[in-house]
């Protein structure tokens, strides 16, 4: 266990942190749940996991003081993983209860499912379940460089969420997904920041894969 390479997953008091925690430990690292910065500068990857409200989540972040912290890890250019509303919050601003700002690593925006299709008929929101992630056309040689080598194009991973990532630049698009009549982002890809709204640790066989290339992938940084 010693040898394990380290990461933190970031304690914020909005997150699912222990399945994070097991799938991380089934991929071999050695996962450690905390909010003390030292520790998140001293690991060699960063998960911001999250479920709930985006302006909560904000607002326990500026309280721990994580928000620098999380953008210094960043630009150290060791990986970090969002998921869920994670990966929400690495967003410019959300539009969830009100306009609310982000982290603004990645430009754009945080959207709400429409209440209704097309034919004025209700959806059900939020989307709760499997559903298929796919290459984008436009930036499809990405995948194989991310966490998502050798996943399947279709393959089905577990989403919980009402609203979703509009990025500004497509070259982020690692992902996409549809849920009724809305496409939507579901995986991202930006240098050394990878985010999914699925929850991998939720997702299975495959989702566990996910955690493993990431863990290959941290190794590989050195």
């Amino acid at each position: 266990m010693a040898n394990r390479l380290m990461v933190a997953i970031i304690d914020y008091e909005s997150g699912n942190l222990f399945s994070v925690k097991r799938a991380c430990e089934n991929a071999g690292l050695r996962p450690v749940i905390t909010s003390d910065v030292s520790v998140i500068m001293d690991s060699n990857a960063v998960i911001l996991p999250g479920v709930g409200a985006f302006e909560d989540a904000m607002d326990n972040l500026g309280k721990l003081d994580l928000i620098t912290p999380i953008n210094e890890f960043i630009e150290t250019g060791k990986l970090f993983m969002g998921i869920c509303l994670g990966m929400q919050l690495l967003m410019t601003e959300s539009e969830e209860f009100g306009n609310h700002k982000g982290l603004n690593i990645i430009k754009g925006n945080v959207i709400r499912f429409p209440s209704n299709n097309s034919d004025d008929n209700k959806i059900k929101v939020p989307q709760v379940g499997w559903n298929q992630i796919f290459r984008p056309s436009t930036n499809e040689d990405c995948w194989d460089k991310s966490p998502l080598k050798d996943i399947k194009n279709g393959e089905f991973m577990y989403f919980v969420h009402s609203y979703y990532p509009q990025p500004e630049d497509t070259e982020v698009v690692l992902s996409t997904t549809t849920y009724e009549e809305t496409k939507f982002c579901s995986s991202i890809l930006w240098n050394n920041v990878f985010a999914t709204q699925y929850h991998p640790e939720k997702s299975a066989i495959e989702g566990i894969r996910i955690y493993r290339n990431f863990a290959l992938m941290i190794k590989n940084k050195g």
